[in-house]
């Protein structure tokens, strides 16, 4: 989960310095957030979450205590509900007959643990099921034995011949079952609904932040119950990020048959601007950290001719720094970049506007007021009835930093509306992700070199009192003069060649007091 493979993310850089289009997989360790790693973070790539596959397979459900949600998943068996299942939840132990003995469980929600309290003993979800249904229950939740969520079968190679799934049952997180359990002894109202959502972002699939500068992942595409290939020449539903990540790919080899000679940042242009949006249990739009821009539309990725570089961005504002301009670069497939408009849907407090300037769409965005936070929208470019979408991620923070340059040597002004004692800077090269990092003081400027020219990503951590606030800056450093190089120093070195050099060290000043002690011994 969120590892780190240098290795790899050194290769996928240098195959993107290649011009060779790098599509990966987000991992399967979802549905908490920050979990993706390498080589699913590096800022090239386009990285790929996994939907559920088409109607038959994209069963899920939603779950309201007291009127507030909880995150659920069907077991494999449960169908479709014509309405949500309303009433009283009950906890049930393990949901063993004799633990349901006493209650009086008609038309309630039963709330049970997963597994048994006698070790050994296999207490299946459809023997749970069963003895829930019988005793009444409309509908059953099981809650982990241990942390995170799972996906549960109700129909296995075990379950006696001619069962049959009587009443809905799902999966729930473990800490969020035992706070259900508790609850309920206060106040008792539950609704549970399950119906279809073909593009529901998969739970397994890892989400985003990578960086508080891009996107992450940067779409979904279907990855769960994929009817695939076998190593036994046969085939299987299969689910995971690893199935998903190949549609990506063909998509993007169809795009290449269309057009030889397009560049790797045209195609990824192609399929995020051509994305489809999806939605959760609720109506409402996945976050860019679930689904990134949204799911592949392959017919539309195939069909598009306008590429918008960047095909997403982040913008920082802060109380000192209150407007932003971007550009973005505009390529015709077809040769014409005539009838585009721009759309913009954001927050309200965020005034907009934007002109084209040969084959350039430059924004200007503003913000009014105080509503410092993280926020979410998009533009909407349309050319002939033809509608492309660049999702943006706004950070907009009380405290703000700026960054001079001088010989490839940057300074830094930190400021906060408040008093602050102490802030942590981190400056990031965007081409290879390498870090250094720097403090300041209200009474001590920073410093930091950098030996390349190129954009760098600047992340501070300003401490007031207690608690700490971000801030955020993109340079583009250009005054590193030619044949500065970074200096060795003995902490560039891997952490094993440290040691190696470490006992060579302690080694010769053991014999070199050894030498002088026999020395001084022949002396006397």
């Amino acid at each position: 989960m969120n590892k780190t493979n240098e290795s790899i993310d050194r290769a996928v850089t240098k195959a993107l310095e290649k011009e060779i289009f790098v599509v990966t997989a987000a991992g399967n360790d979802g549905p908490g957030y920050g979990t993706i790693g390498s080589p699913g973070k590096n800022f090239g790539s386009v990285t790929v979450g996994a939907t559920y596959n088409n109607l038959t397979s994209s069963l899920v459900a939603t779950l309201e205590v007291n009127e507030k949600p909880y995150t659920v998943i069907p077991m494999v068996g449960s169908e479709k509900l014509p309405e949500p299942i309303e009433g009283e939840i009950i906890f049930g132990g393990y949901g063993k007959e004799q633990d349901l003995v006493g209650l009086n469980l008609t038309d309630s929600i039963l709330l049970v643990e997963r597994g048994s309290d006698v070790e050994g003993e296999l207490l299946y979800f459809s023997i749970k099921e069963e003895n829930s249904a019988d005793a009444g229950a409309k509908a059953l939740i099981v809650y982990n034995n241990e942390p995170g969520i799972f996906l549960g079968e109700l129909t296995h190679e075990f379950v006696p011949e001619g069962y049959e799934p009587r009443i809905p049952v799902v999966s729930i997180d473990r800490e969020e079952g035992l706070e259900i359990k508790e609850i309920i002894e206060r106040e008792n109202f539950a609704s549970l609904n399950l119906f279809f959502n073909p593009d529901y972002v998969a739970h397994f699939s890892s989400r985003g932040p990578v960086s508080p500068f891009y996107i992450k992942p940067d779409l979904v595409a279907p990855g769960a119950y994929i009817n695939t290939t076998q190593n036994n020449a046969g085939y299987n539903f299969t689910s995971g990020t690893s199935y998903a990540a190949p549609h990506v790919s063909g998509a993007a080899a169809l795009i290449i048959q269309k057009n030889p000679e397009i560049h790797h940042h045209e195609i990824k242009s192609l399929l995020l601007t051509t994305v489809e949006p999806v939605s959760d249990a609720y109506g409402e739009e996945f976050s860019l950290n679930d689904a990134g821009v949204g799911r592949l539309n392959i017919a539309r990725a195939i069909d598009a001719t306008l590429i918008i570089q960047p095909p997403h961005f982040v913008v920082n504002l802060s109380s000192e720094s209150t407007m932003s301009e971007h550009n973005f670069d505009l390529k015709s497939l077809d040769g014409s970049l005539e009838n585009i408009t721009v759309k913009f849907e954001g927050p309200d407090f965020i005034q907009f506007s934007n002109f084209i300037e040969e084959n350039v769409l430059k924004i200007r965005m503003k913000v009014i007021g105080q509503e410092y936070g993280d926020y979410q929208g998009k533009l909407i470019v349309n050319q002939n009835d033809v509608f492309y979408t660049v999702p943006f991620l706004l950070h907009y923070t009380e405290g703000s930093i700026s960054t001079k340059q001088d010989n490839g040597k940057l300074s830094f002004d930190v400021k906060y509306p408040e008093s602050w004692s102490f802030a942590k800077i981190i400056v990031t090269n965007s081409k290879d992700g390498s870090s250094e990092t720097t403090s300041v003081t209200p009474e001590k400027i920073g410093y930091l070199d950098v030996y390349e020219n190129g954009e760098y990503w600047i992340e501070t951590k300003i401490r007031v009192d207690e608690k700490s606030f971000d801030a955020f800056e993109i340079v583009q450093v250009d005054s590193v003069p030619p044949g500065k190089t970074k200096p060795m120093e003995l902490f560039d070195l891997p952490e094993k060649q440290i040691g190696i050099i470490a006992v060579i060290v302690i080694a010769i000043g053991v014999i070199g007091l050894k030498i002088s002690r026999k020395t001084k011994s022949i002396e006397l």
